[in-house]
C-alpha cells in the first residue's frame, strides 16, 4: 500500500495513541519481549499475531482463553480483516488504518479537538509497538557493553570462574563490581533504564549464560534456539516464538557456548567448529560456529525438566494412557526389549527416561550416550558417555566402543541414549546374548522403518553381513517398538506400540498392538483422538502368566479402548 498504515490503540480512559506501521507480522501481548506490548492482566504473556501485508491485514488469536474479538466476534485460526475494522483484546481496542485515511481525519476540525483527560490513578506503562522502542534498545545494549568492558578490566572473570572460586562468591564479587560501576555512571543513564535490571543483564552476560538465563528459568520454555547474536526463539507449549532478546554481539555468544562446554572437557574452535554438550541439570546442548554457521554462532539447548517427568506427567499431558503405562511396565519387567522411536523433537529421550524407572531396583543399569541426559533413580546405575577426538583428532571413544566395553561390566540391562551407526550391531547382539531388557532410542518416521534404518545401521559397522542374517537378528532381539509422534498442537503422544513377531521367509513380520486414532482438533487448535487398541493380543501373553506378572486382558480390547 503506497501510504502505508497506521495502529490505533485506545484504553478506557486513557488518550488514544497513534503508531505508524510498516509491513511485517507483529507479535501482541502482554510481555515485553512482543512487537506490540498491551499491559493487562487480561492480556496473554503473548496473545496474538497481527500480520500486515502491503494491501490486506490478518489477524491470529494464540489459543487464548480470553479471546481475541473482531467486531466483537472471537477470532479463531487465522482471519483476515479489512482497515477500520476494531479489534478487541483484553480491555484494548485496536484499529489498523490506511495512513491516508488518517492523515484526511487529523486535518478535519472534528479532529482537532483536544484529547479526553485522562483520570487520576496510579501511573502504567502505555501500549507500544517495540518499532518504537528499538532506538531505546540500542542505547541500553551500548551501555551493557561500555559496563562490561569495564567489569572485565577490574575482575579477571575467566581467572576466576577457572580457578576454585565459590559460585556464590564468584557472584557476589561480580555484582559489587557491577553495581559500583554502574553508581559511577547513573547520572549519565536514561531515565528509563533500571538500574537492578541493568546489574543482571550485566552479570548474565559476564558470568553466566546472557539472556538465556531468564528462559532457562522459565519452566514453560522447552527449547532455546539461537540464531546468530541478534536472533532468539524459544518454544513454549510446543509452539516456536521469536524473543525480543539479544546478545551484545557474536563474541558473547562464543563466550556462552564456551561456558558450557569447557567444565565437561569439550571444545570448540574453527579446527572442531561443532560440538554436542550438556548443562548441569542434563539439558542437550548443540553449538556450530564459523566457518560452517554463515549467521554467526548458534546454540541449540533442548531444555529437561528440573523434576524427571513421572508416569503421571505423561498422563497428564496425553502421551499415553494409564493401560498404556500397565503394559509397558509388564513388557519391562519381563525384560522385553524396546525400541522408542520418533521425529527430531517427539519426546523420545523423556519417555525412554520414563519408561526406564519400570526397572526393578535389584538390577545392574549401564546407561550409554553422547552427552549424559538420562536421570534414573534406581540406586545401581552406572553412566557412562562417548568422548570425542582431541584437538590432534585422537582420543575418541565413540558409542560403539562404550556398547562393547559394558558387555564386559556385567549389565542386567543396557540403555543406549541413541542409536545412529555401526553399534547397532553390539547393542542387537547384546540383546540376543543374555542382556534382555535393554532400551534404546532411534530417529525414524514409523515402527516399519525402524527396522529398514536397524538394516542400514548394521551394514555401517562394516561387517559384510547378508541381509537374511541381519533380519534374523533384529527379529530375534527386537521384541516391542513404541512409536512417539509430534502433533500440529505441539503436543507428543504415542502413536503407535508394534510388536516384534520374527522371521517370515525374508521379511520380518510386524503387529499393531495400540493405534492413535486422530478425528480432528477443536476450535483451539488441540488435536482429538485416543491411543485405541487394535484387538492383537501379544505373543507373549502367556509367557506374563507363568512370570507371575498380571495385566488385564480387556487393555487389548478395541470396545474398551486404553
Amino acid at each position: 500500500m503506497a501510504g502505508g498504515w497506521v495502529l490505533q490503540i485506545v484504553r478506557p480512559g486513557k488518550p488514544e495513541r497513534t503508531f505508524p506501521l510498516e509491513a511485517g507480522v507483529y507479535s501482541i501481548g502482554s510481555d515485553q519481549e512482543n512487537l506490540i506490548v498491551l499491559p493487562d492482566p487480561a492480556v496473554n504473556w503473548r496473545h496474538a499475531v497481527l500480520t500486515v501485508g502491503e494491501a490486506d491485514l490478518h489477524i491470529e488469536d494464540l489459543m487464548t482463553d480470553q479471546g481475541t474479538f473482531l467486531d466483537d466476534v472471537r477470532v479463531t485460526g487465522r482471519r483476515r480483516f479489512f482497515p477500520g475494522q476494531p479489534l478487541r483484546i483484553g480491555p484494548y481496542r485496536l484499529r489498523v488504518l490506511a495512513a491516508d485515511s488518517v492523515a484526511a481525519e487529523a486535518s478535519s476540525p472534528a479532529t482537532t479537538s483536544a484529547p479526553a483527560a485522562t483520570p487520576a490513578g496510579p501511573a502504567e506503562p502505555e501500549a507500544m509497538p517495540r518499532t518504537i522502542q528499538r532506538e531505546g534498545e540500542q542505547r541500553r545494549r551500548s551501555i551493557r557493553r561500555q559496563i562490561q568492558n569495564e567489569l572485565l578490566q577490574r575482575l579477571d572473570i575467566k581467572r576466576l570462574a577457572a580457578g576454585r572460586i565459590d559460585e556464590k562468591d564468584l557472584r557476589r564479587r561480580a555484582m559489587e563490581h557491577i553495581r559500583a560501576i554502574i553508581r559511577d555512571v547513573r547520572e549519565r543513564l536514561p531515565r528509563e533504564i533500571d538500574p537492578e535490571r541493568l546489574a543482571k543483564e550485566v552479570y548474565d552476560e559476564a558470568i553466566g549464560l546472557g539472556p538465556l538465563e531468564d528462559f532457562l528459568a522459565d519452566p514453560e520454555v522447552t527449547e532455546i534456539m539461537v540464531n546468530g547474536c541478534e536472533q532468539i526463539y524459544i518454544e513454549r507449549q510446543g509452539k516456536l516464538y521469536l524473543t525480543g532478546k539479544t546478545f551484545l554481539d557474536d563474541e558473547s555468544v562464543l563466550a556462552v557456548i564456551e561456558r558450557i562446554v569447557s567444565p565437561i572437557g569439550r571444545r570448540i574452535d574453527e579446527s572442531q567448529p561443532y560440538v554436542d554438550a550438556r548443562l548441569p541439570d542434563g539439558s542437550r546442548v548443540n553449538a556450530i560456529i564459523h566457518p560452517l554457521s554463515l549467521v554467526g554462532p548458534c546454540l541449540t539447548i533442548r531444555k529437561f525438566s528440573r523434576q524427571p517427568f513421572t508416569t503421571d506427567d505423561l498422563i497428564r499431558l496425553g502421551t499415553w494412557t494409564p493401560n498404556i503405562v500397565d503394559f509397558l511396565r509388564a513388557g519391562v519387567l519381563l525384560r522385553k526389549n524396546m525400541i522408542i522411536s520418533g521425529g527430531t523433537g517427539s519426546g523420545k529421550t523423556t519417555l525412554l527416561n520414563v519408561i526406564s524407572s519400570f526397572i526393578p531396583p535389584g538390577d545392574r543399569i549401564i546407561t550409554i550416550e553422547d552427552a549424559a541426559e538420562l536421570r534414573l533413580n534406581q540406586p545401581h546405575v552406572v553412566r557412562l558417555e562417548a568422548r570425542p577426538p582431541n584437538i590432534e583428532g585422537k582420543g575418541a571413544v565413540t558409542i560403539r566402543d562404550l556398547v562393547r566395553n559394558a558387555l564386559r561390566m556385567r549389565p542386567d540391562r543396557i540403555i543406549v541414549g541413541e542409536v545412529r551407526g555401526g553399534e547397532a550391531l553390539d547393542m542387537l547382539q547384546a540383546m540376543n546374548t543374555g542382556h534382555e531388557g535393554s532400551l534404546t532410542t532411534i530417529h525414524a518416521n514409523s515402527p516399519r522403518d525402524v527396522i529398514s534404518r536397524l538394516e542400514t545401521m548394521v551394514l555401517m559397522a562394516g561387517m559384510e553381513l547378508p541381509l537374511r542374517a541381519i533380519r534374523e537378528q533384529i527379529g530375534s532381539a527386537i521384541h516391542l517398538i513404541v512409536h512417539e509422534s509430534r502433533y500440529s498442537d505441539g503436543t507428543r503422544k504415542i502413536s503407535r506400540i508394534s510388536e516384534v513377531v520374527g522371521l517370515e521367509g525374508d521379511q520380518i513380520t510386524m503387529q499393531d498392538i495400540f493405534v492413535f486414532e486422530q478425528r480432528g482438533v477443536d476450535p483451539r487448535g488441540r488435536v482429538l483422538g485416543r491411543l485405541t487398541p487394535t484387538g492383537s493380543v501379544p505373543t507373549f501373553v502367556e509367557e506374563m502368566k507363568s512370570r507371575g506378572i498380571h495385566l488385564d486382558h480387556a487393555v487389548f480390547d478395541p470396545s474398551r479402548g486404553p
